[in-house]
């Protein structure tokens, strides 16, 4: 298999939903052509952002065709797999592969929590289930299973393995994952407030969940980081700290989703059990948005 040239920022894109909790995917497109527009290097559907454990398995599938329809060949494409028993996952991975998709980001199995030779095999028969490209996805924090440097390395004879998207929040994973496989996987930033770091490091790329709501200033980041205007890009990343820290919170959805919201990025609207946020709550995460608002950088985007 040749490697997939995936880098860059890749959003995991919002799912939209009506008042009524159902799938709007007109709205879900729309937003999904925004951000193409921003400038983008690739999409990320369903995933935790995406709330993929509260959609029905028909519904997945009808987001994932929705999204290589709107895309329409102009960046990769790439959805979770985040089922709750391996055949399943193995099932959706052949329908993303009919269905046009340019990769898959492969999570553990979900609810159980997996020992690592479980793991192992779990990826591996996900990855024989189609001829799609795979990042791991590894968030331990989120989903309770690590896949460490030594696992990865252990399944580095895959080629299918293309890619990691790191959100353990310990930033010496890449060091370690660099040390222990060199060049072999390409390493993602899963965690929003750690991208500068993880992009010191050795990091290619970034799996975002605030470009949501803020895709120019999100490029603008990650374009400084490239073009080594470091002490812009630290700027850019102080202002920026606070929405990023909205990322790592268990209501991430919710507070992403509001962001979005209040920049004209759809609605705020999930899907239960998830509930939108209200009161004390609501007000303290808008200040916090509203404050960024207020302070947006204005600095020239690297060309």
């Amino acid at each position: 298999m040749n490697r997939p040239h995936w880098h860059g920022v890749f959003p995991a894109v919002t799912t939209q939903f009506r008042t009524d909790q159902s799938l709007d995917l007109e709205a879900t497109a729309r937003h999904i052509e925004a951000l193409v527009q921003a400038g983008i290097h690739g999409l990320i559907v369903l995933g935790t952002v995406g709330e993929n454990c509260s959609l029905e398995y028909s519904e997945k599938l009808e987001v994932v065709r929705l999204a290589v329809r709107v895309v329409n060949r102009r960046v990769p494409v790439l959805s979770g797999v985040a089922e709750c028993t391996t055949r399943l996952a193995c099932r959706y991975a052949a329908d993303c592969e009919q269905a046009g998709l340019d990769g898959l980001m492969v999570l553990p199995g979900m609810v159980y929590k997996s020992d690592a030779r479980e793991t192992v095999t779990h990826f591996r028969a996900v990855a024989q289930a189609s001829n799609l490209p795979i990042m791991c996805y590894n968030n331990p924090v989120a989903y309770g299973v690590d896949i460490t440097p030594e696992t990865f390395a252990e399944m580095a004879d895959e080629p299918k393995f293309v890619a990691i998207k790191e959100s353990s929040e310990d930033v010496r994973r890449i060091t370690d994952l660099k040390n222990l496989c060199g060049d072999r996987y390409l390493l993602f930033c899963g965690v929003d407030d750690l991208v500068l770091e993880s992009y010191a490091l050795g990091a290619i790329g970034w799996v975002s969940g605030l470009v949501n709501a803020f895709p120019e200033e999100n490029r603008l980041l990650w374009e400084l980081l490239q073009a080594g205007r470091w002490h812009d890009a630290l700027t850019v990343y102080r202002w920026y700290t606070p929405l990023l820290h909205l990322d790592t919170h268990v209501k991430l959805v919710q507070y992403i989703k509001l962001a979005a919201s209040v920049r004209g990025y759809g609605t705020e609207m999930v899907r239960a059990p998830r509930l939108p946020l209200e009161g004390p709550e609501r007000e303290r995460i808008l200040g916090i948005i509203h404050d960024a608002i207020c302070r947006r950088p204005q600095l020239n985007v690297p060309r």
